[in-house]
């Protein structure tokens, strides 16, 4: 299992830009920003805020991800010469020239962030970020933004779940990549559920770019591609002390092998030599780092004895193998019966390497999988997932939106003929208010201008999706989710590697209270807003429903 590399400010620039250029939207955000140019409100202050609808996968809460990627291309957002001249091509030739040189001298210089951090614990209709800035600008911006924070959110949270399900102690590898959507998806979710909770991933490039140790031996491919010890070249391997004389590896494998069957009353006849071969070929290659997969053909009567053989030989000459991989049938009585054998072994042949070997568990895990996994007696130490993972099954969106709250200094409203796609207008504070305890329990939205709420003191809010009655709670403590993170043209955060958001992560997860975060069937977390703002919120919506015979005005 290979270490990480160092983290590269300068790859992850180069990486963003080339991933997320500024034509990585959608063409009405242009024709949009036309419009308002044309009407000279391209220039207009506007606030737009970014949330999502429902708490994804049926669970009690999400993770924020994303924002450090949305800071770099906010960094970098300019349109070349060549992304003009192709808007010039599709957008209607009777566009004035002028925008396009207008286009040309667009950044993001005028552009404020406000931004719950990254890694943190957030719920459904809580704004994750504040987007301010010229209106034409922060138009452009909208669906990158999303790009941006969807699906990493969405795949950081399913991650989260799997780490829930699995518990602490086993370690979790990542092995998505065939299985994601296109390259970059693969490189998304290798990084945004190790920031969720897994510890390794079979991502080289993700490896490399991020700092997630990397970790892989072989496949079913590799062991079946021999059939024959013939096929063993090198045959030989020197001992781990440097002794300079290297020792024929076969012969003392198969002498092994022997004492491996008398010890557990098996049929020598039943070995599969193609299996062997792999094994003693990948072991002659990396001695340090043996762990093959050992379901090729049959793991009781061929792959656990081949192990157990070139293991021991290993173990004479000085070397330490790592463990074994299963991959299909029953895991969980698999890992017993493989376990009982290694002990087995290190007690008979006093090899106490064998005490410390390690059980990987892959086959197609899912996150009910991974659950009864754990409820079962089993032995295995790393669970890899792929498919489940990095697909996100159960939810391929987590649906965040990007919607105006204000322009101008007015409060701006979306009032749809569906309640739940209406928006709460006006800019905003949010507040986590928390327990004795220290886990929250609300997330109140205040209008921005309203003094903060102090703990201790009593507050009557409104519970969103709620029949539109008042509460009253008292904090112990109150914390500022949101913080600036983006002025002028410039990140004032340091910018977070994917350890120090993993870690960030996993505290955010200790303070939330276990209804929150049970797998199945959790208790709706609050979200309420302040008087004022349910009070603005009326406000516009009596002022919607009223006929302001516009039409009839002289």
């Amino acid at each position: 299992m290979a270490a990480p590399s160092t983290d590269t400010c300068g790859l992850m620039d180069r990486s963003v830009r080339e991933r997320v250029p500024p034509l990585l939207t959608d063409l009405y955000q242009f024709t949009m920003a036309y419009a308002y140019w044309r009407a000279g409100r391209h220039q207009d202050p506007a606030v737009f805020e970014m949330f999502f609808r429902d708490n994804p996968f049926d669970g009690g809460f999400s993770l924020f991800a994303g924002l450090h990627d949305c800071l770099l291309f906010l960094r970098s957002f300019r349109l070349t010469d060549q992304d003009v001249e192709f808007l010039r091509s599709v957008l209607p030739p009777n566009t004035d020239p002028a925008f396009f040189h207008f286009l040309r001298g667009l950044n993001c210089s005028a552009v404020t962030i406000r931004s719950v951090p990254e890694g943190s614990v957030v719920f459904a209709r809580v704004p994750l970020m504040e987007v301010e800035g010229p209106l034409a600008v922060v138009q452009l911006l909208e669906t990158s933004l999303l790009c941006l924070v969807n699906y990493a959110s969405l795949v950081c949270s399913n991650a989260a779940r799997f780490r829930l399900a699995a518990g602490h102690q086993r370690r979790l590898l990542e092995m998505g990549l065939r299985r994601a959507q296109g390259p970059d998806g693969g490189l998304t979710a290798s990084r945004y559920t190790h920031i969720g909770g897994f510890d390794l991933t079979s991502n080289v490039q993700a490896g490399f770019l991020f700092g997630i140790p990397v970790a892989g031996t072989m496949a079913h491919s590799y062991v079946t591609s021999f059939s024959s010890l013939e096929e063993v070249w090198p045959q030989t391997l020197v001992t781990a002390n440097g002794d300079p004389d290297p020792v024929d590896v076969i012969s003392l494998t198969k002498g092994w092998l022997r004492r491996v069957c008398e010890l557990l009353g098996a049929e020598p006849g039943k070995i599969h030599e193609g299996e062997l071969a792999a094994f003693l070929s990948y072991a002659i290659a990396y001695p340090q780092n043996f762990l093959p997969v050992i379901d090729s053909y049959s793991v009781g009567c061929s792959g656990l004895l081949n192990f157990c053989a070139v293991a021991m030989a290993l173990c004479e000459l000085g070397y330490k193998p790592v463990g074994v991989r299963l991959d299909s049938g029953d895991l969980c009585r698999q890992s017993i019966e493989v376990r009982r054998i290694f002990r087995l072994c290190s007690e008979q042949f006093s090899v106490s390497t064998f005490d410390s070997l390690i059980i990987v568990g892959t086959n197609n895990i899912s996150e009910e999988s991974m659950t009864e996994l754990n409820k079962k007696e089993n032995e295995i130490d790393v669970v890899g997932v792929g498919t489940h993972l990095v697909t996100c099954t159960k939810q391929p969106s987590l649906g965040c939106v990007f919607k105006l709250v204000e322009v101008r200094g007015r409060p701006r409203m979306k009032i749809s003929e569906d309640p739940k796609k209406s928006t709460v207008a006006g800019r905003k504070a949010v507040y986590r208010l928390l327990d004795a305890d220290g886990h929250p329990f609300l997330d109140l939205l205040c209008l921005r201008v309203e003094p903060p709420p102090e703990a201790g003191c009593r507050i009557t809010c409104y519970p969103l999706g709620g029949d539109n009655s008042p509460v009253s709670v008292t904090p112990s403590q109150v914390t500022c989710l949101r913080k600036e993170v983006f002025l002028k043209g410039e990140v004032t955060e340091p910018l977070c590697s994917a350890a120090e958001t993993r870690a960030k992560v996993q505290s955010s997860l200790q303070t939330l209270h276990p209804r929150h975060k049970r797998l199945q069937e959790p208790d709706s977390y609050t979200v309420a807003l302040s008087e004022k703002l349910h009070n603005l919120v009326t406000e516009l919506q009596k002022g919607n429903n009223s006929d302001s015979n516009f039409l009839l005005a002289n």
